[in-house]
């Protein structure tokens, strides 16, 4: 036992330091909805700009990477010694294990509030199958193991009241893939890599019963957990056939020859006849079900005019992982003013521990976040694109009704510059005002450049910020 203990923790190690090059980018098309409810959700969630992802499930226990340990491809290394069935069977087993007493959502909602975040968007179930919240499609679920007699058993229902009582916009993540389920990865096969095991053409029964599975576990959330205004919908793997593109070719698995079709048609139509007007986030999958994209871990290289969310960690991992390492409040803040200067909105991850709390280190970060978000705000909430979005570490983002705009310079060191220069956005009648303070700034214009003049009195209150905004 030792051994194989061992063993797993080289894995775990092993898993997460590559896991990075196994991700999601975006589709090369976009088509917009034409449903009216679902476009007036969609232009009121480009109005959020910044969110928090929750990745939590039984992979807490060890604090190890998510699901994907169970896969077995090319990039997933193991100890040549470790037995495979004897790993399932052990994390599989992780369930028994998973008794998070001190479940605390307010405590993630707070954060999540203080950091300036407006959405959240929560794992209820990963591609390892562990449902959490209480299903009746399965008893591989927080609400059947050891935690079932705690009051907060439910833990979806929990961890979306606390958000939507800070005045969120509430996010399903569900995994279309279920690797604990006997109809997708079928016990009589082996299971090679992340799609499902067997030829579909061959068992059109058993897909039919992972198809009505899936569905019904998909109308539980939609039925019994409020308002819920985002499906997010991940493993773009399952998909009609005839719509795998490169992406898919790229991500080291097999292409099967069969189409693992799950009707998103349905999907969408049941989802939205309980909850009019959700957006459906089938990732990767272009159409009318793939209603903003969702690129992974990066930012794209230029300004998108269509709806699009990048997911980012706020540490090196989705969920829980021991001895986190963070991002700097710096590299968060340039991230978002980037992102939301190319039309996009940032989605950060972040993991509870086993007991279920947010780890410390990461509650501070965010408030260190927070405190830039908040009082500069007015350049990111509500804001669109730009047609001259950037210029070198300048961005510029306009309200959405062009009653104003706004240039956010990034400061890379401790020091704010003395003057800030730029070219093509040139200022108003009503002149040009740092955001934060609301104080007026002298400036001048020659030709299309614009040069700005920062006082040293303004520079000493504003300190050793991230990013400096001005509206104009």
């Amino acid at each position: 036992m030792k051994s194989f203990l061992l063993s797993i923790t080289s894995l775990l190690v092993s898993v997460l330091a590559i896991a990075q090059g196994n991700l999601h980018h975006q589709s090369s098309q976009y088509e917009w909805p034409t449903d009216p409810q679902v476009k007036e959700k969609l232009e009121t969630w480009r109005d959020q700009k910044f969110g928090m992802i929750i990745h939590w499930g039984v992979y807490a226990v060890p604090g190890m990477i998510e699901s994907w340990a169970l896969c077995s491809e090319d990039w997933i290394t193991r100890d040549s010694t470790s037995d495979y069935g004897e790993f399932k069977k052990w994390y599989w087993g992780l369930s028994k294990q998973f008794n998070p007493v001190q479940f605390n959502p307010e405590q993630w909602a707070s954060a999540a509030a203080a950091a300036g975040m407006k959405y959240l968007v929560f794992t209820t179930k990963h591609h390892d199958g562990f449902a959490m919240f209480d299903t009746k499609q399965s008893d591989y679920s927080i609400a059947k193991g050891p935690f079932a007699s705690n009051p907060k058993a439910d833990v979806a229902k929990y961890v979306f009241e606390a958000f939507r009582n800070k005045g969120m916009m509430i996010g399903a993540y569900f995994s279309k893939p279920d690797w604990h389920s006997e109809n997708y990865w079928w016990p009589m096969y082996a299971t090679p890599d992340r799609n499902n095991n067997y030829d579909i053409r061959k068992f059109p029964w058993r897909w039919d019963a992972f198809k009505k599975y899936t569905h019904n576990q998909i109308d539980e959330l939609m039925s019994n957990y409020g308002k819920v205004d985002i499906l997010w919908l991940d493993g773009g793997w399952v998909r009609p056939l005839e719509t795998v593109n490169d992406e898919v070719r790229n991500w080291g698995a097999a292409i099967p020859a069969w189409s693992q079709d799950i009707d998103m048609a349905t999907v969408a139509r049941n989802a939205r006849a309980k909850q009019p007007g959700l957006l459906v986030v089938d990732r990767t999958v272009h159409g009318p079900y793939e209603n903003y994209q969702t690129p992974e871990q990066r930012i794209p290289a230029t300004k998108l005019d269509h709806p699009w969310e990048s997911c980012i960690t706020l540490g090196g991992a989705w969920g829980y992982v021991p001895n986190e390492k963070y991002k700097s409040t710096r590299q968060v803040v340039h991230t978002l003013v980037e992102i939301v200067a190319k039309g996009g909105s940032l989605l950060l991850g972040v993991g509870p521990t086993a007991e279920g709390l947010l780890q410390e280190e990461a509650i501070d970060r965010l408030k260190e976040i927070g405190d830039w978000v908040t009082k500069n705000g007015k350049a990111i909430y509500g804001t669109r694109t730009m047609d001259h979005y950037a210029e070198g570490d300048l961005f510029f983002t306009k309200a959405k009704d062009g009653s104003a705009s706004y240039a956010i310079q990034l400061i890379k060191g401790e020091e704010i510059p003395a003057t800030i220069s730029w070219t093509t956005n040139l200022p108003g009648k009503a002149g040009i005002r740092e955001v934060q303070t609301g104080k007026k700034l002298k400036y001048k214009v020659l030709g299309n450049q614009v040069t700005v003049e920062l006082p040293a009195s303004l520079r000493k209150e504003l300190g050793a910020t991230p990013a400096l905004a001005l509206v104009f």
